[in-house]
């Protein structure tokens, strides 16, 4: 077998440190962050709700598709680019590590400064299109055009996190989460509620705080305290490179696209069948969607540098075990995060708003769209761990097969047929079905682990 080029660096860690204690190290820093910002996204839609009315949140919730898919580049660059960083530093190859950042910096740049000019530009077109009409086209145009400044900002950030992640710094990647989280509330209170500025102010807030965040994640990088500060030279396009960050980052941004065109088809659908009242009951769902899984998505990215760095090393019992251990530890956080939701649903419903009709509406949503948040992990790992690896079809495969392949369709079919209710049964149908398909997948790779150490030949993906 194998064995990994050992270093004074803390990414050496990964390849020799035990397995639990790497992912409570990594896992643990991730969640607080993820909580940190949930928390963020449910104060604030409290204080929307509650400063600015019920309206707002619907408009709101028709912006999230747009500010979603562009961060999402930052996101899918980041992670695309921290996958070959991870398994380049279980090489020993520091070079094309930090070439991979510097290409990582370039392309998000250039991507996001263009989306922004483009939906400035099409402002008009794109608010409707998103579920934005009637009295909700007003406050999501305000909202929508403020907070797209920041979306560049707010890209650079997604991505350097992930690389602050790669190289074995989860403090400071978690640091870097809860600085616009904070930030968002303060100036939420102060631009809201103390100076009056209703959805301008709950805009420049987001925008201001996409700002806190990069001025951190330059600090890291500019501090010395990264091993993977690039040079001038660095910056330039590697070709090859931008292929591979670009094949795995479409896996992130394919899964980030879906949960768009998601919003959008959901959006139009609910306010056809139920008015501005069911448009604001999903977006407290949605809020809630982001808070309740918060430890399986932080377990998830403290999986994703392990995996890849241990791969990288050549190190496959290792990448076997991390594999199992996430899938427990995440199970098992999934289940309370379940009887939690099912148990206070009406009490968690009624902090968002005071209407009684919305409040019943999400309560009953509620236990059924969360049905499934047990096994969720084992859908989220399996994709995780084909991304980790560099393997961008199946790993695309699986992460748009829930969102993508299965639930928007069930959203066509069972709305049309069931109405609302149909729309909320088909989460859970969608989490069981792309959780067994992962799950068969998964398996097979994880033998091919067991009995092929040292031989990543017997990895390829048509094998898988």
């Amino acid at each position: 077998m194998a064995r990994p080029v050992i270093s004074s660096k803390k990414s050496a860690l990964l390849g020799t440190k035990s397995i639990p204690s790497l992912l409570i190290q990594q896992a643990v820093p991730a969640s607080i962050g993820i909580l940190v910002m949930s928390l963020n996204i449910l104060v604030d839609t409290i204080f929307v709700g509650n400063w600015i009315g019920p309206v707002a949140i619907a408009a709101i919730n028709v912006v999230l598709p747009v500010s979603f898919f562009i961060a999402a580049l930052g996101m899918a660059i980041g992670i695309g680019g921290a996958s070959i960083i991870s398994r380049a530093l279980g090489k020993g190859d520091t070079e094309k590590a930090k070439r991979t950042f510097g290409n990582q910096l370039s392309i998000t740049l250039l991507i996001t400064v263009l989306m922004v000019v483009f939906g400035l530009i099409y402002i008009n077109s794109l608010v409707p299109a998103f579920g934005g009409r009637e009295a909700i086209f007003e406050p999501a145009k305000i909202y929508y055009r403020i907070v797209l400044y920041g979306v560049p900002v707010l890209a650079l950030c997604m991505m350097g996190n992930n690389v602050i992640r790669a190289e074995g710094a989860p403090k400071h990647a978690m640091i870097a989460m809860l600085i616009p989280s904070v930030g968002n509330l303060v100036l939420d209170y102060v631009l809201i509620n103390q100076l009056n500025m209703g959805m301008e102010g709950a805009a420049w807030a987001t925008t201001i705080s996409y700002g806190l965040c990069f001025a951190y994640v330059a600090w890291f990088f500019l501090s010395g305290r990264s091993e993977l500060m690039p040079s001038l030279s660095q910056l330039l396009p590697d070709w090859k490179i931008l292929g591979e960050i670009g094949s795995l980052g479409f896996v992130t941004l394919g899964r980030q696209a879906t949960t768009s065109v998601l919003y959008l088809i959901l959006n139009n659908i609910l306010l056809d069948l139920g008015g501005e009242d069911s448009v604001t009951v999903f977006g407290i769902i949605g809020r809630l969607m982001m808070f309740a899984i918060f430890p399986v998505l932080g377990i998830t990215q403290g999986f994703l540098p392990i995996a890849g760095y241990n791969y990288g090393a050549q190190q496959f019992k290792r990448v076997r075990e991390v594999i199992f251990t996430s899938i427990k530890f995440a199970c098992i956080m999934g289940a309370v995060i379940f009887v939690l939701l099912f148990v206070f649903a009406a009490d968690i419903s009624a902090i968002f708003i005071e209407s009684q009709s919305i409040i019943d509406q999400t309560a009953a949503a509620v236990p059924i769209v969360f049905l499934a948040v047990p096994i969720i992990a084992i859908q989220l790992i399996g994709a995780a761990y084909y991304q980790a690896i560099g393997k961008a079809l199946p790993a695309l495969l699986l992460t748009t097969l829930r969102t993508g392949i299965i639930l928007i369709p069930l959203i066509w079919i069972l709305s049309d047929t069931y109405g609302l209710q149909g729309v909320w049964i088909s989460f859970p149908i969608a989490d069981v079905s792309s959780t067994l398909i992962t799950a068969f997948f998964l398996w097979r790779a994880m033998k091919k682990l067991k009995d092929a150490p040292g031989h990543q030949d017997a990895l390829e993906p048509h094998e898988a």
